[in-house]
C-alpha cells in the first residue's frame, strides 16, 4: 500500500493531539498526491457529512509492536491487550478515524482538496484510503465502550486568559479550548506545579493542571 494523500493541520507534534477523532472541531486539509487528483474519483462524496480516514502511524517504528500496552486512560500502569486498545504500536501501524467533511474544494491549488474537522492526526500523516461514513451501518449507540471514556465531554475546565487566547486565530480558539479540555497529559502525571507545552499552529502553548482545571500560563510564537 502507498499513501493517496497527506493531512495538513496545526498539530506538528504528537503531544497535544486529540486522543480520538471527533473530540474537537479543529479544521484540517486532506491534500492528495498528483496521481489521485482526479475529480471523477470524488463524484458523490459531497453527499456525505462524514468520512472514514484510513491512515498510517508515520511516527511509529516499523516492525515494533507489543502484545500488551499501557493505555493512558488507565493511568499508564496497567497493561491491556493491544487489540483492546488503539495504541500505535501494532502489528500493522494503521489508524482509523471518522471526521466531518466540511467541503470539497475544486478551485484550490492541488485540487481536489478535502476540508474536514475533528481529525486526530499529526500534520503530514499519510492517508491510505477514504471511505464514506454510513450512519445506518457504522453507528451503534448501544455499544459498550470497555475501559475507554463513555462520552465526548471533556474532563477538564479550561482557564485560558483572554489576553493569551487572543493570540490564537479566532476561528481556531474554540477548537483549541476543546482539545485542552480533553487533558493532553499522560494520565499518570498529576503534579499540579508541572508546566506542559505543546506546539499548535506556529505557537507554543504552556499550561498546568490542578484538580479538574487546566490553566494556560503562556502562549508564544514557535
Amino acid at each position: 500500500m502507498h499513501p493517496i494523500a497527506h493531512i495538513q493541520n496545526d498539530f506538528t507534534e504528537k503531544f497535544g493531539i486529540p486522543r480520538q477523532s471527533g473530540l474537537t472541531d479543529l479544521p484540517s486539509l486532506i491534500v492528495f498526491t498528483p496521481e489521485y487528483r482526479v475529480k471523477e474519483a470524488f463524484r458523490g462524496l459531497d453527499l456525505y457529512s462524514h468520512i472514514w480516514l484510513i491512515w498510517r502511524f508515520s511516527q511509529t517504528p516499523e516492525g515494533k509492536w507489543s502484545p500488551t500496552v499501557r493505555p493512558p486512560k488507565l493511568g499508564g500502569n496497567k497493561r491491556m491487550g493491544v487489540f483492546a486498545t488503539r495504541s500505535p504500536f501494532r502489528p500493522n501501524p494503521i489508524g482509523l478515524s471518522a471526521v466531518k467533511l466540511l467541503k470539497i474544494d475544486y478551485d484550490a491549488e492541488n485540487s481536489p482538496v478535502l476540508h474536514v474537522s475533528g481529525a486526530d492526526l499529526m500534520n503530514g500523516t499519510p492517508i491510505l484510503d477514504i471511505k464514506p461514513y454510513l450512519p445506518y451501518a457504522d453507528s451503534y449507540p448501544e455499544a459498550i465502550g470497555g475501559f475507554a471514556l463513555q462520552s465526548l465531554q471533556g474532563s477538564l475546565s479550561v482557564d485560558f486568559p483572554q489576553s493569551l487566547l487572543n493570540m490564537i486565530p479566532e476561528e481556531k480558539q474554540k477548537g483549541i479550548v476543546s482539545a485542552l479540555s480533553q487533558d493532553p497529559r499522560p494520565s499518570y502525571q498529576e503534579d499540579p506545579d508541572r508546566i506542559y507545552t505543546f506546539a499548535f499552529g506556529g505557537f507554543q502553548i504552556s499550561f498546568k493542571v490542578s484538580g479538574t482545571t487546566l490553566t494556560v500560563v503562556n502562549v508564544k510564537s514557535a
